[in-house]
């Protein structure tokens, strides 16, 4: 009778799955590895797995483009051209102020008004790591602005111009309306500013009416007090015609003089001789008043000529400055009427039809990747302390 021969169970060649082959092997690698590997490696990948593979909710990402388009502005002066060649010229500031008011808590605020974004990210179909508020412990805005951070971005290129919004929600339906909503806001917003700033410019301009009216009707009233107050209208054109009265009264005076020197020399006892004498004092007695209206005395229009010059200086000026102020009123309100800038959506926000996000097979496999490097370095130090402690 032929006993067969024993087998050892702690041969190294017999598997411990009833024979040799890879399995038996692997599964004494994986005893040889020890504890290290597994909390490095085989833990966090095999978490990692059902996180990605089954748990992780999916994540739906809309995008839209828009840009801010302005009138063309005129040539800058020299000095805007040295502070534009500085870096401190502004040349998309609506734009600026429209990515700005997207990552704002307002823009939040008009987003949940109706509680949206608190139902398309905080809803219990979403897995309790990716919702909003998952453990219902704070509700807060504050927490919900954090949250709104990580799902709402804004990019702008300064090269062309174009800013690109993408909305990330966990249904394609919320995604687009929270994209559209946002978009909505920022172009109310840059209408609001163009509002103003059309307001502000009228405004100014109308400001700037009202003081010239105001200037030029005290410069008025200032000169008609002062015609009356002297008796003149004037001093210039009267000083001229009472000038040519006086030189009137010269040539007559000239002419009496003449013919009494005549009739003294012909006829000394003519009866002519008395009254060419009264004569010749009253042409005397009147160029002197005419002289004192013109020049001499405190009322005359050579002393009041100055002051007449200035209130008419001031009275010019006023008036100019009232035609420039109607000019820039004229100048504002046509510039209001015209649009100065504007959203215009280059793209609309999508609905996506399938996620993008997590990217699964990336996420396994990048903490595969992590895991095996942290435990080579790991098991390489603690060889090291081994290696020192012999």
């Amino acid at each position: 009778m032929n006993s067969q021969p024993k087998i050892d169970p702690g041969s190294a060649d017999v598997a411990p799955f009833g024979g040799p082959g890879p399995v038996g092997g692997l599964k004494r690698w994986l005893s040889g590895a020890g504890l290290l590997f597994w909390l490095c490696v085989v833990a966090p990948t095999g978490l990692a797995a059902l996180y990605f593979g089954i748990l992780a909710s999916d994540v739906y990402i809309s995008e839209s483009r828009f840009v801010v388009r302005s009138p063309k502005k005129p040539a800058v002066s020299g000095v805007g051209m040295l502070l534009e060649t500085a870096g401190f010229s502004n040349g998309s500031d609506e734009m600026r102020a429209a990515q700005g008011y997207i990552s704002s808590r307002d823009a939040l605020r008009a987003l949940d008004a109706d509680g949206l974004a608190r139902r398309a990210w905080g809803n219990n179909g979403i897995f309790i790591l990716n919702r909003f508020d998952p453990f219902g412990f704070d509700g807060s805005f504050e927490e919900l602005f954090l949250y709104y951070e990580d799902k709402v971005a804004v990019d702008f290129d300064s090269e062309t111009g174009i800013a690109t919004m993408m909305v990330r929600a966990f249904t394609p339906q919320d995604a687009q309306v929270m994209n559209r909503r946002l978009l909505d806001r920022a172009e109310a917003l840059v209408n609001q500013l163009n509002d103003r700033s059309r307001g502000d410019l009228v405004r100014y301009a109308e400001r700037e009416v009202m003081e010239a009216q105001g200037r030029a009707r005290t410069a008025a009233l200032a000169l008609a007090s002062f015609r009356n107050r002297a008796g003149v209208i004037d001093p210039e054109r009267q000083a001229t015609v009472q000038l040519q009265m006086i030189s009137k009264l010269q040539d007559e005076l000239i002419g009496a003089r003449m013919q009494l020197l005549q009739l003294s020399a012909a006829a000394s006892e003519n009866p002519q001789i008395p009254l060419l004498k009264v004569r010749i004092n009253g042409l005397q007695r009147a160029m002197e008043e005419q002289m004192g209206a013109v020049a001499g005395s405190s009322g005359s229009l050579s002393a009041t000529a100055a002051q007449y010059q200035r209130l008419q200086v001031e009275r010019e000026f006023a008036d100019r400055q009232l035609s420039a102020a109607l000019a820039t009123l004229q100048d504002a309100r046509n510039e209001a009427r015209r649009q100065r800038a504007y959203v215009e959506r280059v793209a609309l926000p999508s609905r996506p039809d399938d996620s993008m996000e997590p990217l699964r097979i990336r996420g396994i496999l990048s903490t595969l990747i992590a895991g095996l490097v942290a435990w080579g370095v790991l098991s390489m130090l603690l060889a090291g302390v081994r290696e020192h402690k012999d």
